[in-house]
């Protein structure tokens, strides 16, 4: 019998790994066994007309045993999903029909920047970046959700589960109906 709660996918032990999705290039990054660190895997060729680059994950999923894959959801500042946040919930789902394991959505508002930063900061010049940057994404996404599964937190959002909308504030001087 497992102790993993059934509504609680994210907290199963064993490999996660964690997807940057870009228009050119897909970034994939997998933890240890025990869940602590992330480390880049590979740089993908995103395969708009056919499902080569989701079929290499779901391979990659099998190969490593994963039990979840968190991938990138690059919304807005203000917290809003725009173009790249719908492209990026679109692949997840996509990646979700090839896979026996749950895909859950991390929020990922600046993770390419950070990446770029942290090249950046370590040396490596811009021209040379563009092949590594997806996997250091990736690498940023998955560590963040590991970190906040350590810590009780769940590992990003169901694919299904979307960002509330903002309540609208009563005016307090109207009078209550009830």
């Amino acid at each position: 019998m497992s102790s993993v709660p059934e509504d609680r996918p994210d907290v199963a032990p064993g490999v996660l790994l964690g997807v940057d999705v870009g228009e050119v290039r897909v970034g994939l990054a997998a933890s240890d066994a025990l869940g602590m660190l992330a480390h880049p895997v590979a740089t993908l060729r995103r395969d708009h007309e056919g499902s080569e680059d989701l079929q290499e994950i779901a391979d990659e999923a099998r190969r490593r045993g994963a039990v979840l894959v968190v991938v990138g959801m690059p919304r807005s500042l203000d917290g809003t999903e725009r173009v790249a946040a719908q492209r990026a919930r679109r692949y997840a789902e996509r990646l979700q029909r090839c896979l026996e394991v749950p895909v859950r959505l991390w929020d990922e508002r600046m993770s390419t920047v950070d990446a770029h930063r942290a090249l950046h900061g370590s040396g490596v010049p811009g021209r040379e970046q563009r092949g590594v940057v997806d996997q250091v994404a990736a690498v940023l996404i998955l560590q963040a959700a590991l970190d906040s599964r350590r810590a009780g937190r769940p590992a990003g959002a169901p694919l299904t589960a979307r960002k509330p909308r903002a309540r609208r504030s009563r005016d307090p001087d109207a009078k209550d109906a009830t």
